[in-house]
């Protein structure tokens, strides 16, 4: 991935667990008409969210992956587990979105329609001037050993 494509990591929060820590966003036409086109697999742990999409297609691919299709909200409204080249899955209404996944994700991190997830960008943070005055704090007040 480009370090010009924006990335996200998408987290179930119902069942505390990650499905992908890179996936890139595919908000364009092109991008979604794109997807995982021209790829000979899908590496662990990455995936394409195709922004919006309620059902894929996948002539041309040469492999096999999950698809987490979700609402407005982020919930899960659908799933597609092993979907095949050279396929075309059914259009679910209630969907604004699609994740396409690793093969396995969805088993691997026990997703379930209902579940909510969380789909956030990376961002460093710079530590708060707080921070290092509660360590600080801290320290001072743990090296006057223990209390009688």
């Amino acid at each position: 991935m480009s370090s010009r494509e924006r990335c996200v990591f998408v987290y179930n929060q119902t069942k505390e667990t990650f499905l992908a820590f890179q996936v890139r966003v595919a908000d364009s036409i092109w991008g979604r008409v794109v997807g995982l086109l021209g790829r000979r697999s899908l590496q662990p742990s990455c995936g394409v969210w195709l922004v919006p999409a309620s059902c894929i297609h996948t002539v041309g691919m040469l492999f096999s992956f999950d698809v987490v299709l979700i609402d407005k909200r982020s919930e899960v409204v659908g799933l597609r587990e092993m979907v095949r080249p050279f396929s075309i899955t059914r259009p679910n209404f209630h969907a604004e979105s699609a994740i396409e996944l690793p093969l396995h994700t969805i088993y691997k991190s026990r997703t379930e329609i209902g579940d909510q997830l969380v789909i956030e960008r990376y961002e460093a943070k710079q530590p708060s001037d707080h921070a290092g005055k509660y360590r600080a704090v801290a320290f001072e007040s743990s090296s006057h050993g223990p209390r009688n």
